[in-house]
């Protein structure tokens, strides 16, 4: 006689559980992170295009495709831009405060910055 294998009702439910937990938590997580990957490229974006500009240039150009882009986390004001040489150094270093459900939150902290 053979032995039975397989999974029970109740290692199905746990197992799917965590499987629900772990999906709630991408969900939840997934549109910050496309929000940084999205400030990642715009601030390479303006490093690249605002060779010989200002400043100012630099922020204005930023709060434009922020705009375009529906960037919420980050303005302009919060970048610390730098000129060196022809080009800039831009950094932004930001934190955002995820619901997750009922009174718990995950905190997210971002560095996103220009590679040379």
């Amino acid at each position: 006689m053979r032995k039975q294998q397989g999974l029970t009702i109740t290692g199905f439910l746990i197992v799917s559980a965590v499987l629900v937990f772990v999906a709630i938590m991408g969900f939840r997580l997934a549109p910050s992170y496309i929000e940084y990957f999205t400030i990642k490229r715009v601030v390479n974006d303006i490093a690249m295009e605002s060779r010989g500009g200002s400043v100012r240039d630099v922020i204005s150009a930023f709060n434009k495709r922020a705009q375009i882009d529906d960037i919420r986390s980050l303005r302009g004001n919060d970048l610390e831009v730098t000129k060196t040489g022809e080009g800039f150094e831009i950094r932004a270093e930001y934190s955002v405060l995820v619901p997750l459900f009922a009174n718990v939150s995950a905190q997210i902290d971002f560095v996103a910055e220009n590679t040379n």
